[in-house]
């Protein structure tokens, strides 16, 4: 039997969720050994051409122009779109700068903070513009699946990811949605 095709993403988030897939320990080897994993930041792959997978997951809210467009190329690359943590399903805490300008959030990263002096708002063709607000993946594109939590507990990815390979969209029992 041919093994299912696994790629993550990571966007705006602080890679907990991640974190969270490899506390799995040595469940993840046993995950891991039913996948065919492709593309993951715990591969280091810096080129986002993605082949065609089963399922994609997506950790982080979508800032800038450089997640919209990861996300989209995962979304037309995957037959399932999963959304882990909260940053991916709700936007996150990053969506505090939502109610400041695009310019003000520069200004008040680089410029304006206490600790600096002659700040700069970097400006390169190799940093993404960022978007006007942060969103939830599925405000950019289709999700198939939701898994909540900040960052979500690895029990909870298991189980997530064993539903997939039992060829199920993961429903999390009401249990295993709470906060820690």
């Amino acid at each position: 039997m041919k093994k299912p095709k696994l790629a993550t993403v990571w966007c705006e988030a602080c890679a907990g969720c991640h974190m969270s897939f490899l506390d799995l320990d040595e469940g993840l080897v046993d995950i891991l050994s039913q996948v065919e994993l492709t593309v993951s930041p715990l591969t280091d792959v810096k080129d986002f051409a993605f082949p065609h997978v089963d399922v994609g997951i997506v950790e982080g809210g979508v800032g800038n122009q450089e997640n919209r467009e990861v996300i989209e190329r995962l979304r037309r690359q995957c037959r399932l779109l999963i959304a882990w943590g909260d940053c991916a399903v709700f936007g996150g805490i990053h969506t505090l700068r939502n109610g400041l300008s695009t310019g003000e959030v520069l200004r008040c990263s680089y410029v304006e903070t206490a600790g600096t002096v002659n700040g700069v708002i970097p400006c390169h063709e190799d940093i993404p513009p960022l978007l006007d607000k942060v969103l939830p993946v599925n405000a950019v594109v289709a999700v198939d699946g939701y898994v909540p939590g900040c960052p979500p507990a690895p029990e909870v990815l298991a189980y997530c990811l064993k539903e997939l390979l039992a060829g199920r969209l993961p429903v999390l029992p009401e249990e295993m949605i709470h906060f820690d």
